[in-house]
């Protein structure tokens, strides 16, 4: 078996793990056992599905065979299993990263600043901008609306690490939105990019792009409204 196909069977458990195991925390008692259990576990799963990703792209970009021959539009290849597909595991891998580095600093968020965390933010910054300019260069403009996710997720992420003081009780904010986040890449990734093996003619498919941020943008609404209401009772910490 060649190392690309062991990858990719890697790669499909570890998603697996992290779809399914993702909607445990989401339904459990928040801060409760379940919550903070499975939480972790997709987390931990969809950080090695998005490390496997990136892999998995750069072989498709760089390795010496060609992938999926089958698609005989090598731009459209290039854009999803390539460039897109690194993005969005170096998007997921930001996202669970983050979400649960927010709770761990959360009484310092000093521990936030250090190269570790914003050389990933840099990393996904700069495939996020790559994706964007090649979706609207090849008219794709989805993969320019999908990077545009990133972009603003990380702005929100380094404005709550660096800003003076943040109110007490804020992480609870950034860690539901970031795993909620890392999510919605996942899904995307899954709907996208696995999209295409089984359905080609509807890999861009509007409609299929728009279920993961819709629910997933609906939950973050849902959670951060909480969040607020909590946090304006609570004083400032730094």
């Amino acid at each position: 078996m060649k190392l690309f196909e062991v990858i990719v069977i890697l790669h499909v458990l570890a998603g697996a793990t992290g779809l399914i195991s993702f909607w445990i925390p989401i339904a459990a008692r928040k801060g409760g056992v379940s919550h903070r259990k499975w939480g972790r576990v997709a987390s931990l799963a969809f950080m090695a599905a998005g490390t496997l990703a990136v892999a998995m792209a750069l072989l498709s970009l760089y390795g010496p065979e060609q992938r999926l021959p089958m698609i005989t539009d090598r731009v459209l290849f290039r854009g999803l299993f390539g460039w897109m597909m690194l993005y969005l595991g170096l998007l997921t891998i930001s996202f669970a990263d983050y979400g649960l580095a927010v709770v761990r600093h959360r009484t310092n968020r000093a521990g936030l600043r250090t190269a570790r965390h914003q050389l990933l933010f840099a990393a996904v910054a700069v495939s996020a901008l790559n994706c964007g300019l090649y979706g609207l260069t090849t008219g794709e403009p989805l993969m320019a609306l999908v990077a545009a996710i990133g972009l603003i997720a990380v702005a929100t992420q380094l404005v709550y690490i660096w800003r003076p003081s943040v109110a007490r009780g804020a992480h609870v904010a950034e860690h539901f939105r970031s795993l909620l986040g890392m999510g919605i890449s996942a899904y995307t990734a899954f709907l996208s990019v696995g999209l295409i093996r089984l359905v080609p003619d509807h890999v861009f498919n509007p409609v299929i792009w728009a279920i993961p941020s819709t629910v997933g943008v609906a939950l973050i609404i849902v959670f951060t409204l909480k969040a607020r209401k909590a946090a304006a009772r609570a004083p400032s910490v730094r």
